[in-house]
């Protein structure tokens, strides 16, 4: 951990407020994912129905003209009116108890290109209010691949006129003249309180030199640029790149803190053009939010060359005890693990351990000889791979077997190899960006996990451009990384009829209290689907998406492969009530009250990492009245 300002911080504990609303992408600005909401209990919530749907038309399978979308929005409740954004950056203002459409915004001159993503992605939008009242004091942001930020009316629908340009900020105004993407806006902006934290999404995997990480402040009502947090030294441009915040930022506006979760540099896989240490790269850092200096920063990776991005935002929970309440932040990893640190000072809450992991033998590597791993929680994804699936090894005749023979493997942070290296956990991640929902009374968190292996190769440049000579961008599981002597190949680890080799469970959901650190239950979570049939249920899923808990002690998450949502007891993880949804919900619910009724929204929309299945569907759920 590197310390490098002071912080600027009240000691007294942030206020749990009752969230019945739901006015951000995680619910809060402190990424709980909880919903004080208590009219659904585990004893009624198996009553659930359909209380309205919506079909957005804002979906492609990328077999037209349109390129394939994946729709990953939370729903926004504020200004008595549900928001959402779509794949086609349009913004439609729904009425939360009846889901009649009041108003919906149509960008013009948008372009439907992914750009820096192999997909048309959308995580919805972010919801401001101003004091006073008049035209655009409620605001209502969406971001596009091609870097703008539309900020329009909450009321209304229409451009607010005094923000960028005429209602639309160019991000992309701050991005080097010669970089190969622009600053695409996957993720609608972090508020804090009258500033936007602006991060972006690059192909980081592509090139080694790239845009230098960076997260903007802009004024929410002008979109001035207040302040820049970059990652990387400036020194370092034209060497290296990325590290930057692509996924959902959290905030302490009580100790005027913002969190951001930093990512990997590039390439990706390849450290031998950035030996010099990186020290913000694949962290968690702190900045002081009105300022953007750094207050603390823990790096969560050394030498990051497993794309092991910090993946989602940090949850900030005060954590309850004996002698007062602590301020904890917790961060999920793509390794599995969750980090649970003082959110004021960096520290760790329970003990990280310097650990010795396998060396490179690339000789132009530099890989790390330690990697930082906490002693509590454990990882639900476990400490080894588990061992080859012998139902997987038997159907292929002994495949899976032979293969992993071939494979370099020598327990977590095994180095990508010239032979293949079986990376578990990869860059599918442990946990994913839905992150996971804390209980603010009883400090437990609820956290989904994927277990899957995958064969990390590094490929001779002249063999690589052979390999690739033909082939789109990164089709086949091959990644440039120009200006390095290597290409890359990242699979998942199946047998030839797409059985997973490793063993199940697949996905699994996870209680941890964080008084203690200890795991409080374990259950596999979702079906595995393919070939038209759904596996046991002891197989688990891989998901993408997470979940909301609730005060009544009920946990909501769609994230499966199976395509279905679910409540779970958060007592025990047992299922209470599911139904079947038109494609995966890789999403956050959105759980809220409106006018005595509670209603539980997932955005209904797909992605091609779980199974090509894709949909615009925004379907509410509630009790019989």
């Amino acid at each position: 951990m590197i310390r490098i300002l002071p912080a600027l911080i009240l000691l007294a504990p942030a206020a749990h407020a009752q969230q019945t609303e739901w006015t951000g992408f995680h619910g809060n600005g402190m990424a709980q994912k909880y919903s004080a909401s208590t009219q659904i209990t585990p004893e009624n919530v198996g009553d659930l129905e359909m209380a309205w749907e919506i079909h957005t038309g804002d979906v492609s399978d990328g077999s037209g003209d349109i390129p394939g979308t994946v729709w990953s929005a939370t729903p926004i409740l504020a200004n008595d009116l549900l928001y959402v954004g779509t794949p086609f950056y349009r913004i439609l203002a729904v009425h939360p108890d009846t889901g009649e459409i009041a108003w919906t915004y149509e960008p013009d001159d948008t372009t439907l290109e992914p750009l820096s993503q192999p997909e048309l992605k959308n995580r919805g939008v972010t919801y401001w209010e101003g004091e006073g009242d008049g035209p655009c004091a409620r605001r209502v942001y969406i971001g596009t691949m091609d870097a703008e930020l539309h900020a329009v009316d909450a009321d209304t629908g229409e451009l607010c006129a005094d923000f960028g340009e005429g209602g639309i900020l160019d991000v992309n105004q701050w991005n080097k003249p010669d970089a190969n993407f622009p600053l695409s806006q996957l993720q609608p902006p972090t508020v804090f309180r009258d500033k936007l934290l602006l991060g972006w999404a690059g192909k980081d995997w592509h090139d080694a030199a790239n845009p230098l990480g960076s997260v903007f402040a802009v004024d929410a009502r002008t979109g001035e640029l207040d302040w820049t947090f970059h990652s990387i030294p400036e020194d370092y441009d034209g060497v290296t790149g990325t590290s930057n915040v692509w996924t959902a930022m959290s905030v302490d506006e009580e100790n005027g803190l913002a969190f951001l979760p930093v990512s990997s540099p590039s390439a990706d896989f390849y450290g031998g053009t950035r030996t010099d240490p990186i020290p913000l790269a694949t962290s968690v850092t702190a900045v002081n939010g009105d300022t953007g200096e750094v207050v603390w920063s823990r790096q969560l990776v050394n030498h990051d060359i497993w794309d092991y991005d910090t993946v989602a935002a940090p949850t900030l929970v005060d954590i309850p005890g004996e002698g007062g309440s602590t301020p904890a932040l917790v961060q999920p990893t793509k390794m599995g693990y969750a980090f649970v640190l003082n959110r004021l000072t960096g520290e760790p809450i329970f003990p990280i351990e310097d650990t010795p992991v396998p060396a490179s033998d690339i000789p132009t590597e530099a890989s790390a000889a330690t990697q930082p791993i906490p002693t509590l929680p454990k990882s639900p994804i476990g400490d080894d791979w588990g061992g080859v699936f012998g139902l997987a090894d038997i159907a292929s005749f002994g495949y899976c077997s032979r293969k992993f023979d071939e494979l370099r493997y020598e327990g977590r942070y095994t180095p990508p190899s010239l032979e293949g290296t079986l990376a578990y956990p990869a860059t599918a991640g442990g946990f994913q960006w839905g992150g996971g929902a804390v209980d603010p009374e009883s400090g437990i968190l609820y956290i989904n996990s994927s277990r899957v292996a995958q064969i990390y190769q590094l490929i001779e440049r002249e063999d690589y451009d052979t390999m690739a000579s033909g082939g789109s961008e990164a089709e086949g599981g091959l990644f440039p990384m120009t200006g390095t002597p290597y290409g890359f190949s990242l699979t998942n680890f199946l047998n030839p009829i797409g059985m997973p080799c490793w063993k199940p469970p697949y996905g699994l959901m996870s209680a941890i209290d964080l008084k203690s650190g200890e795991t409080l239950w374990e259950r596999p979570f979702g079906q595995t689907q393919q070939w038209g049939f759904y596996m046991p249920e002891s197989w688990g899923s891989p998901t993408i998406g997470g979940p909301v808990v609730t005060a009544s002690g009920l946990i909501f998450i769609g994230a499966s492969m199976d395509a279905r949502v679910r409540a779970l007891d958060a007592a025990t993880g047992d299922v209470l009530w599911k139904a079947q949804v038109d494609a995966p919900a890789v999403s956050i619910p959105a759980v809220y009250d409106y006018d005595g009724q509670q209603y539980v929204v997932f955005a209904v929309g797909g992605n091609s990492i779980i199974k090509p299945q894709v949909a615009d569907q925004l379907i509410a759920f509630t009790l019989p009245k």
